[in-house]
């Protein structure tokens, strides 16, 4: 995974600019907590994205313009998110499933031994906007 805030064009702040322009550091955030497989797997109509994340680390609270669905293979993710008005919280681990419905801002911490899983999208992962809202970021950046 790329960690500059320039390379990734369906990244954007959560007022619709760009991430680039906004007031934190992408680096800094993601600062080796995340990797995603380089190896190509060519599965035709499957749109996943399969990533590791270290233990404890948070992804700051976003959200995307398609439902997503995580499967977590290994460790646990704990999900902040909004369910009818009210926060929720939920432990997703080994075997379990998170869905993640268009326009919901959600917050995931990796449990104390990270989480290995897999998302995925009902369109191709270069089509998937992705929205930052300003909740667990680094400060600094361009904006």
């Amino acid at each position: 995974m790329s960690l500059d805030q320039q390379s990734h064009p369906n990244y954007f702040w959560n007022d619709g600019g760009s991430l680039a322009d906004a007031p934190v550091d992408f680096a800094a955030t993601f600062d080796g907590a995340m990797w995603v497989t380089t190896k190509p797997i060519d599965v035709p109509r499957f749109n996943r994205n399969p990533l590791r994340v270290r233990a404890d680390f948070t992804v700051p609270r976003h959200h995307h313009d398609l439902d997503e669905m995580l499967f977590v293979l290994a460790g646990e993710y704990r999900i902040e998110h909004q369910e009818g008005g009210a926060k929720q919280v939920v432990r997703v681990g080994p075997g379990e499933v998170f869905l993640s419905r268009a326009g919901t801002p959600y917050t995931m911490t990796a449990g104390s031994e990270g989480v290995t899983y897999i998302e995925t999208w009902p369109r191709p992962v270069a089509e998937l906007k992705t929205y930052w809202h300003d909740f667990g970021w680094v400060r600094g950046g361009r904006g």
